[in-house]
């Protein structure tokens, strides 16, 4: 469709060529006629002439900008000539202008009943503008006065063509056939691109039909096609707002206020539209600072405010979802996500952010499907893939030992939350506290892992290898064999109650 359009103004600048010689033999023969003209600027007959001469230059060389500043002055300098008028409608054509242009075809038509090629002209744009009755008073008046002009024959057959077209969708649109009505407008946005009212009517049915998108494509022109449209930049603005685009929606009402500040209906929903683009605005930014409660809050409040628009909903679950899991309330970022995954099942973010409440739950092969599934929606993602790695180094390493486990903490437990554990299990694993030597024997072992889970996990270092998948304890994972740190044959010597007491053991890991 806009396709068309801008094939019919290539057409029009290909004939500009030729138009200028036509006009250059003209002008000649009809300027001559008066030695003094008066205009507003009271230009003289040579000053006219040379900002004619100057025009017909730049128009020849393509710079129609400023061939069209000196088509102005001429224009003032010569109200009286309507060859002068034509050809500044070509340019305004040439530009793509076509509602600057039509004045001032009417005005050398006004002066020059007879001219024919501006009436042809101004039927042209009339029908696309969906202005049929008008453009076929023109299109008759060319036949009346040439009988053989094809163009205005061909024209007026569209012409004619087009008022059925229009007949037919209304009615298919009244007996609430949508679909059918799109397939007929969509021939008569070909015959008549600058028609508002076919767009209009065409998005309707999109509307109602939840094609938002091609609703916004078909109002967005429509815009400029009508002075003063309001209407439009409303319906685009609540259009925006639906689809979650709330910037867009702020843009176009804004527009719509630009146009009359006190129009109630644009007021009301930009003060909506304001407010919410404000509460998520707030909500980012103390995400952005780490402030995930003041977040959740500002989430919440959104979804307060606009229950029936699903895009928000989804949007502050999905981030809800997201600083749950960075203020480690694991429990509750599960149930959360789960219900963002449902109502969103497609988007990675929350299947990442539900992978990592599963972590922190230590509940790896969860992960490690959640992370799977977000790669065969992303097989880009490095976030995801180096997730999906990390999710499976965990899952592998809880299969042999798990600090968190072995201390029976969570993996957000605190320094002091972790050394309380560890001491309530080394006085309940002590070896001393068993006579029989299976028993002791079990007890050594898992005084050893409770104590190198201590010692992992009290070491920021080691604990953020851990927590990367990597066991720093175990040989098979460091670099050089054994003599890393914590590998095999190395001794291992720690006061399992760190302080009082006198009994100290020195143990090799096994």
């Amino acid at each position: 469709m806009e396709s068309g359009r801008r094939k019919g103004l290539n057409g029009v600048l290909s004939s500009l060529s030729l138009l200028c010689v036509i006009l250059d033999i003209q002008l000649d023969g009809k300027t001559r006629q008066t030695s003094v003209v008066s205009g507003v600027l009271g230009a003289t007959h040579v000053e006219i002439e040379q900002h004619l001469e100057m025009g017909r230059k730049l128009l020849a060389a393509g710079q129609l900008a400023e061939a069209l500043s000196h088509y102005h002055y001429a224009v003032e300098g010569d109200s009286k000539n309507y060859l002068t008028y034509y050809t500044r409608a070509a340019v305004f054509l040439a530009m793509g202008k076509s509602k600057s242009a039509l004045p001032d075809l009417t005005r050398a038509i006004q002066l020059k009943p007879d001219f024919l090629a501006a009436r042809l002209q101004r039927g042209n744009i009339l029908l696309k503008q969906g202005n049929t009755q008008d453009a076929r008073e023109d299109f008759e008046t060319v036949l009346h006065r040439s009988p053989d002009q094809e163009e205005a024959r061909d024209q007026l057959m569209r012409a004619n063509k087009l008022e059925e077209l229009r007949e037919e969708a209304h009615v298919a649109h009244h007996r609430g056939d949508y679909s059918t009505t799109i397939t007929v407008l969509d021939r008569v946005v070909e015959l008549s691109p600058w028609d508002p009212e076919s767009r209009e009517l065409r998005a309707d049915c999109y509307i109602r039909l939840g094609d938002p998108r091609k609703a916004i494509h078909d109002l967005t022109p429509t815009t400029q096609l009508r002075n003063d449209n309001r209407a439009a930049f409303l319906k685009l603005s609540i259009l925006h707002y639906s689809l979650g685009e709330h910037q867009e929606s702020l843009g176009h009402v804004r527009e719509c206020l630009k146009l009359d500040q006190d129009d109630k209906d644009c007021l009301s929903h930009y003060k909506q539209v304001k407010k919410l683009s404000k509460q998520l605005d707030s909500a980012e930014e103390h995400i952005d600072e780490a402030r995930y409660q003041e977040a959740i809050a500002k989430y919440e409040s959104v979804m307060r405010r606009e229950p029936n628009v699903p895009y928000y909903t989804n949007k502050a679950n999905e981030r809800i979802c997201f600083c749950l899991v960075k203020n480690k309330m694991t429990a509750k970022a599960i149930d959360i996500c789960s219900e963002a995954h449902q109502r969103d099942p497609r988007n990675i973010n929350i299947l990442r952010d539900r992978a990592e409440a599963f972590i922190l739950n230590q509940d790896y092969e969860k992960a490690v499907e959640d992370y799977q599934e977000a790669r065969e929606f992303d097989m880009e993602n490095n976030e995801i893939r180096e997730g999906l790695e990390r999710a499976q180094k965990l899952l592998k390493l809880s299969r042999k030992r798990d600090y968190y486990k072995i201390l029976g903490v969570n993996r957000s437990a605190n320094k002091q939350e972790i050394i309380k554990a560890y001491r309530k299990l080394a006085q309940q694993w002590h070896p001393d506290n068993f006579r029989e030597q299976a028993k002791k024997m079990e007890a050594e072992k898992r005084f050893i892992d409770i104590a190198s889970a201590k010692e992992v996990l009290t070491d920021p270092e080691k604990r953020q290898k851990f927590d990367l998948g990597e066991d720093p304890l175990d040989p098979e994972s460091q670099q050089g064999g054994g003599g890393g740190q914590g590998g095999q044959g190395r001794p291992f010597h720690f006061n399992p109650f760190d302080s009082g007491g006198n009994y100290h053991f020195k143990f090799n890991h096994e």
